[in-house]
């Protein structure tokens, strides 16, 4: 007679899908993967397209800061080169050793009840090492790529453009993040809703682009929130801390049945007497 109301709606959930970078999100930035990467880079700038060793460094800077990747900069402003001969110059030579299992991450990742999906820059083989090596490989739904957003790469040939002195710089023919077109395409394949997607990146661009395309935005690697950030994360092992409410619904799921068991024994007792 007590138990006619127990059976309650199911709140609605805020998230249902958590979207994560993969390079210094993931793993800490003192991994030595970043500065090594950065390197790689300029190496590949000097050694394969022939730009100054002198301004090397500084042109890869001011194409980082205004493309979000190095990559996407130089195909803008004409270099053109093959795709996967870039990333395994710039990736293969990466110190993956210095990446361990981090079996801490991994619980928490596999105990959350929600959608996880990777959106990463890197390239396929890049983010499969680094997930295999942090022992995370089988915590995903989906893996977002470089090759799952540019499939085909691009033939279109142009003059270099020394566009580096300027306020105008030209489009880039990929798609990467920071730009609003590959999170669009990234919540397509995904099959996500932004507006119910908690996105985690170290990137202050990317998770300042997150915002603007309606995602809810965690930046890792600091505690302190910049513009765009909903959130912040020294590291990626205080997501239960600092978000307990992603657990939610499995709590809710837990007393539920705990309440349902208790009623039915309860009923059943009376029964008897």
């Amino acid at each position: 007679m007590g138990y006619e109301n127990q059976h309650q709606d199911v709140p609605v959930t805020k998230y249902d899908c958590l979207l994560f970078d993969v390079d210094d999100t993931l793993y800490p930035l003192n991994s030595g993967l970043s500065k090594a990467c950065t390197n790689n880079i300029v190496e590949f700038m000097i050694q394969k397209l022939g730009i100054e060793e002198n301004n090397a460094a500084e042109i890869n800077q001011v194409l980082y800061k205004n493309y979000g990747t190095s990559m996407a900069g130089l195909l803008a402003i004409g270099y053109n080169f093959d795709y996967d001969d870039y990333h395994s110059f710039v990736h293969g030579r990466l110190p993956y050793e210095n990446l361990k299992p981090d079996p801490v991450l991994r619980n928490l990742l596999l105990s959350l009840p929600i959608r996880k999906v990777i959106f990463s820059n890197g390239d396929k083989a890049h983010v499969g090492r680094v997930l295999k090596k942090l022992g995370l490989e089988d915590c995903f739904e989906r893996i977002i790529t470089f090759e799952t957003l540019n499939p085909i790469p691009s033939n279109e040939t142009h003059d270099v453009h020394n566009h580096l002195s300027g306020s105008e710089f030209p489009d880039t023919p990929i798609l990467c993040k920071p730009f609003e077109n590959a999170f669009e395409m990234a919540f397509k394949m995904a099959n996500t809703d932004p507006q119910k997607t908690l996105f985690f990146d170290d990137s202050i661009r990317n998770i300042q682009t997150g915002k603007n395309t309606r995602l809810h935005t965690v930046l890792v690697g600091t505690s302190q929130k910049s513009n765009g950030a909903d959130y912040a994360l020294e590291s990626i092992h205080s997501i239960r801390e600092a978000l307990p409410e992603l657990w939610e619904d499995e709590e809710a799921d837990r007393r539920s049945e705990s309440v349902m068991y208790s009623g039915e024994v309860s009923i059943e007792t009376t029964v008897q007497a």
